[in-house]
């Protein structure tokens, strides 16, 4: 095991942090693994999980059972990590430009085009050693300003080159549920089936380019620019939402752990047994299909339906009420979806406001009018 510390470069006077990778295996072996947590600064269940998964890791080294390269970050977002208000973390925007900080990373795919011109052949696996070698010259030529843009930076360059890359994630109150490349299902069945994802969520580009798909996206974009050559979707990226912000009981992280290093297990990154993979509890839908249900109005949320259940097309998950309407004023507003689907994720705050995004569920269709940013903010 090699702990690394990177330093970022100083966005103030008197102040620089630092970001830790521990590095598993052997690297620059031809098959790498990597893991971060926290890119989301203020997501609890993935520091818990990341430091349980290198206790494992860990143990495993130590007896010989690493095969190939992992790498895990489990403090991915310093800067994040430091923006405290009223006694809370926020960590999901930058507080310098308020962008999400899973947004806008590195989009790669032309520079690399440009490199590759000329030089891919008809092995697609000669094809894959170039592209990430490609992928890394052009990273070695970028000089990112600001220690946001250099962490991006940082991040992509050790996850670049790697056949899985996890992001672990979680949402506000939820169930287990993962997001990743529609090329890449259903291929990766066995990691939400393992991981006991109630809904898969897929997309060729979901808007914004987050990290995931800044590391999947550039193998299906090339392959688009060069179609006589074959270029595998050689990345499987995805963000792994470890359920809701407060699902940090110890056997949570226990068995996600567990989960986890099962899957890299059967995917032969470690030695043992994995078993045969557990039954999906249900097939992957499209991002597109995603019903963020939205208050219309202002008032007090009362939940009618859970994460996890199934609800039809136009049932009532919650109930809105307003404590000041006047006498024959309607006080109590129901809230209803537009698909059926899992209700996989609902707001943790019961107060609302108009446009607010009080639930989503993850329906089997493409929904109307959803546009290009197919992600919440």
């Amino acid at each position: 095991m090699k702990r690394i510390e990177h330093l970022l470069p100083s966005a103030s006077i008197g102040t620089q942090r630092t970001l830790v990778s521990i590095h598993f295996g052997k690297p620059d072996c031809g098959r790498k693994v990597y893991i971060q947590a926290g890119l989301h600064a203020d997501e609890a269940p993935g520091y818990l999980v990341a430091t349980r998964l290198v206790e494992l890791l860990t143990v495993a080294e130590q007896e010989g059972r690493i095969c190939g390269e992992i790498i895990v970050v489990p403090v991915a977002n310093p800067i994040g990590l430091d923006q405290w208000t009223i006694d809370s973390v926020q960590g999901r925007f930058d507080r310098v430009d308020n962008v999400n900080f899973n947004r806008n990373h590195l989009e790669v795919a032309e520079q690399a085009a440009e490199k590759l011109q000329g030089r891919l052949g008809n092995d697609p696996d000669a094809n894959t050693h170039l592209i990430r070698q490609v992928v890394g010259e052009v990273l070695s030529e970028m000089r990112p300003l600001g220690e946001t843009a250099f962490l991006k930076h940082l991040l992509f360059s050790m996850s670049h080159d790697a056949d899985i890359v996890l992001d672990l994630h979680c949402d506000f109150q939820a169930v287990m549920h993962v997001y990743t490349g529609t090329a890449l299902w259903p291929e990766a069945h066995d990691l939400s089936a393992q991981m006991g994802a109630y809904a898969t969520l897929l997309a060729a580009e979901s808007g914004g380019c987050p990290f995931d798909e800044a590391n999947s996206q550039i193998w299906w974009l090339l392959a688009e620019k060069f179609p006589d050559h074959p270029i595998l979707p050689a990345c499987l990226a995805a963000t792994v939402e470890l359920r809701g912000n407060s699902d940090t009981l110890p056997a949570q992280t226990q068995q996600d752990t567990a989960n986890l290093y099962t899957f890299l297990q059967r995917r032969g990154y470690l030695a043992g047994e994995a078993g045969p993979v557990p039954e999906l509890l249900h097939d992957a839908t499209p991002l597109e299909g995603v019903d963020y249900i939205k208050a219309e109005a202002a008032g007090i949320l009362s939940y009618l339906k859970e994460p996890g259940e199934i609800v039809d097309e136009g049932e009532v998950i919650a109930k809105l009420t307003d404590p000041m309407a006047k006498p024959g004023q309607v006080a109590i507003t129901e809230i209803s979806c537009k698909t059926k689907g899992v209700l996989f994720a609902r707001s943790c705050d019961r107060f609302a406001r108009p446009g607010k995004i009080v639930a989503k569920v993850a329906g089997t269709k493409p929904l109307a009018g959803k546009g290009k940013q197919l992600l919440t903010i």
